[in-house]
């Protein structure tokens, strides 16, 4: 039965493209939102399309420091980029391009109305696609992150909704930003599976990285093992985040739905298939009905994949968070309509067979070590969130 779900979307924010080589290409939303629509999984009712909006620069200094908003405006109009480097701008990963601000501001205003959308109880579950940039700081850009659209909704559903928030981060990458901007903050708790730092950028995300001052025990990391594939994966989320649940309580889920770890990912290590996608968010939504009234406010993230494997898993995000059936067979109209531009041959199915991924080796040692790194982290951590206010 469909929930009644927003999609959070306008072409417009296809404007945060760093460069045409640049791995985090905007083709990919595209490709996300075309094959929504040719699956028919937007009625126009209870799964409808909604516009973004701007963030206003009050929004963005509820997270983001002063002197960093106005370099990142002064940069955008043009002006002299001396010193960018001291902002995390101006680089490789994350480079200056025109009008940066804008069309970060309107990502960021994505999530926003992606958030207003649920806390005011108009829709139960919402998807800011374009979302997700979970690597800017408080005072800088990093890792293809201007603003951290996930912390400026974070901060704005704490203020205007004084709710109590669970941030949860599966993206490859470590939500590093996000975690630093509440990393001392009782009333976020985020939580983060990633592949380990010891072998992927941003080097952190580590079990003992557990908060600071009252937040002491409200950050909590998993890091898998390079080469984890969907069983392990999945079997820490069905165990770990019913526990986190059942202990914090939040009034309200956000979720980054990095689709990066995925085998066919040019820039991670990880085994997953579609798989872990469409379990993933169908775990999500199912400890969300049961604890916070449902509410669930999701974003994309990673996935330099774009043609293979982008497309398909933010379907299947789609689907589960609007309570929809995804058929498996991807439309000949999507296939034709793209099958010309795209530089491998694409997927006619929007799960992945089974078959496709060869055996990994070391498996059974992987999973073990990801089973001692839960353990690890069950051991230190939850007996600090089950003691916050329940007397447990």
């Amino acid at each position: 039965m469909s929930v009644p779900s927003a999609l959070v979307w306008d072409p417009a924010v296809t404007g945060y493209r760093f460069r045409p080589d640049h791995p985090f290409n905007p083709k990919r939303l595209d490709l996300s939102i075309s094959l929504i629509e040719a699956l028919g999984l937007l009625d126009g009712t209870t799964c409808r399309m909604e516009a973004p909006r701007m963030a206003t620069d009050e929004e963005l200094l509820a997270v983001h420091s002063r002197e960093y908003v106005d370099a990142v405006k002064r940069f955008s109009a043009g002006g002299s980029t001396d010193g960018a480097a001291r902002y995390g701008l101006g680089t490789d990963d994350t480079p200056i391009f025109p009008g940066m601000h804008d069309i970060t501001a309107l990502v960021t205003g994505a999530t926003l109305r992606a958030a207003e959308l649920v806390m005011s109880g108009e829709v139960k579950r919402s998807f800011s696609i374009a979302g997700g940039l979970h690597h800017a700081h408080h005072d800088r850009g990093s890792g293809f992150c201007v603003y951290s659209d996930l912390a400026v909704a974070i901060a704005w559903i704490r203020r205007e909704h004084q709710a109590r928030v669970l941030y949860l981060d599966y993206d490859a990458h470590h939500g590093d930003g996000v975690q630093g901007i509440f990393y001392a903050d009782p009333e976020v708790l985020t939580l983060s599976l990633h592949e380990s730092g010891r072998y992927l950028y941003p080097g952190t995300g580590f079990v003992d990285e557990l908060g600071e001052g009252e937040g002491y025990g409200y950050s909590l990391n998993l890091p898998l093992e390079p080469f984890t594939e969907d069983g392990s994966w999945l079997d820490i989320h069905r165990k770990l985040l019913p526990e986190v649940i059942e202990a914090y309580r939040p009034d309200v889920i956000v979720v980054q739905n990095g689709c990066d770890g995925h085998s066919l990912d040019p820039l991670t290590h990880l085994r997953a298939s579609t798989r872990l996608y469409e379990e993933t968010i169908r775990i999500v939504c199912e400890v969300a009905d049961s604890v916070c009234g449902g509410r669930v406010v999701a974003t994309g993230g990673g996935g330099y994949a774009i043609w293979q494997v982008v497309p398909r898993a933010w379907t299947l995000i789609w689907g589960g968070l609007s309570g929809q059936q995804v058929p498996n067979r991807v439309p000949r109209e999507w296939l034709d309509r793209w099958q010309g531009e795209a530089p491998v041959l694409l997927p006619e199915c929007v799960r992945d067979p089974g078959e496709d991924l060869a055996p990994v080796p070391r498996r059974e040692e992987i999973e073990a070590t990801n089973r001692r790194t839960l353990e690890s982290l069950r051991r230190q951590a939850l007996p600090l969130i089950r003691g916050y206010g329940l007397g447990w």
